[in-house]
């Protein structure tokens, strides 16, 4: 007889994936796009949620659906070349080069900063960081325990610990919603900036990156048969999703009461540092400061393991033991970079991988109504890279998005890519791609 999962155990995955899921980004831009949507913060919230909770439970349903083993599985549908260094990149996106550095200096920033003075930051930071992955490294030694370290303790914990700061901040209001002002990049496009502002949570690539994690837990339940696997992933996952809309929603509606006392933060992070000592001053920075650490820890944890496991497979001459050493000792060179400068060099990165992630994901789970075809993988595959370059350079830093050659071929893509002033120019050549794919397989001779 097939084993079947409990209500329990559900829940214990669910909360594993969820605190996976919810990191660094999940905590501190929620309440950022909260403060520049100001009164437009619902149809923002949809926006964000679209692609911070929509595009994550789709990426589970299809690592669930496609029976696939994690991302570079699910990528071979494209080709083997483009799996491997497709596979390579976000990985090393939601791992050593941003995700993860990301992790600690939000953590530092907001934890921890706030206790130590202006001239003792940079050195604090470094023993900070080391401090962070030298823990991430002890607990992702073990990935058939991230079952008990994440979902079991480190996730509830933090639970806890956020519901006492949003219960403060909505019994006792900053402020009206109302009469929040709204920046001009919200005034008319409040939907489509927040779809584009869920991009930096980058949950759609690790629900790529994590469905190893969520299909090795299960199948050490005890659960063998691949339908069944498949439809407990998306079970799990559906738990996760809910309560990582209640909690965006919570905090997106919380940056935006926030104008009612505090002006617009540089980032998420000071904004949350700031109501939190409203409310209960040295102690709410505290509160602040051990909410933020266990998510952060939890998520770095889910992040290396992930790496390891995948790179084992990518590079299978060295250890598990190896990539988490490697994986560990990288983001905590890069952390010294600094918050701020960390979100503002991955966004040109997320704005090119984002959408061919997305089309991934989409065609992975209609892929039945096109038996399967690798033409129309490839096809829209390449008509969403074409396009995807052009966002990215739209989003680069201003040295390089001067340049008189970038300014012109951004002119040419304002020009003739519908959506492309809002983020989004990829849309239309990622349909014309897949048409094109499915007239050819139509066509082609069997």
């Amino acid at each position: 007889m097939e084993r079947k999962l409990s209500l329990k155990q559900y829940i214990y995955i669910g909360s594993m994936l969820f605190g996976l899921f919810f990191g660094a980004g999940n905590l501190i831009f929620p309440v950022n796009m909260g403060q520049l949507a100001g009164s437009n913060v619902f149809l923002a919230n949809l926006g964000f949620l679209a692609t911070g909770i929509g595009l994550p439970f789709l990426g589970v349903i299809a690592i669930g659906i496609s029976q696939s083993e994690g991302v570079l599985d699910l990528a071979s549908k494209v080709g083997r070349k483009y799996a491997f260094v497709f596979t390579f990149l976000i990985y090393m996106v939601i791992g050593p080069f941003f995700a993860l550095p990301r992790l600690a200096t939000t953590s530092f920033e907001i934890g921890v900063a706030p206790f130590v003075s202006s001239g003792q930051q940079k050195i604090m930071l470094t023993v900070f960081s080391i401090i962070f992955f030298v823990l991430t490294w002890f607990f992702s030694r073990k990935p058939t325990k991230i079952l008990d370290y994440v979902g079991k303790f480190l996730n509830p914990i933090f639970l806890i610990l956020l519901g006492v700061l949003l219960i403060f901040g909505f019994s006792q209001p900053l402020g009206s919603i109302s009469d929040a002002a709204v920046q001009p990049t919200y005034q008319t496009t409040a939907f489509f900036t927040g779809f584009t502002e869920g991009y930096n949570t980058l949950d759609a690539l690790a629900s790529l990156a994590f469905g190893i994690i969520i299909v090795t837990t299960i199948r050490s339940m005890g659960v063998k048969d691949p339908n069944q696997i498949a439809r407990d992933t998306i079970k799990s996952g559906a738990i996760s999703i809910v309560l990582m809309g209640v909690i965006y929603t919570s905090l997106a509606y919380l940056g935006a009461m926030s104008l009612g006392k505090f002006s617009i933060s540089e980032n998420g992070g000071v904004a949350l540092a700031q109501i939190a000592n409203y409310y209960l001053g040295t102690a709410g920075s505290i509160l602040l400061a051990l909410i933020v650490i266990s998510a952060c820890l939890k998520t770095s944890i889910g992040l290396v393991t992930a790496f390891s496991e995948t790179f084992v497979e990518l590079f299978p001459r060295r250890s598990y033991q190896f990539f988490i050493i490697v994986a560990s000792a990288l983001p905590c060179l890069f952390a010294n970079i600094g918050l701020t400068k960390i979100i503002e060099l991955s966004l040109p990165v997320l704005m090119f991988i984002y959408p061919l992630a997305m089309t991934l994901i989409l065609l992975s789970i209609i892929s039945p109504l096109f038996k399967h075809r690798k033409i129309v993988y490839q096809t829209t595959t390449a008509f969403t890279m074409f396009s995807a370059i052009f966002d990215a350079l739209a989003a680069s830093p201003t040295g390089i998005a001067e340049l008189p050659f970038v300014e012109s071929l951004l002119s040419f893509a304002g020009r003739y890519l519908p959506f492309f002033n809002i983020g989004m120019g990829w849309i239309v050549p990622a349909v014309v791609g897949f048409l094109i794919g499915l007239l050819y397989a139509r066509t082609e001779k069997k």
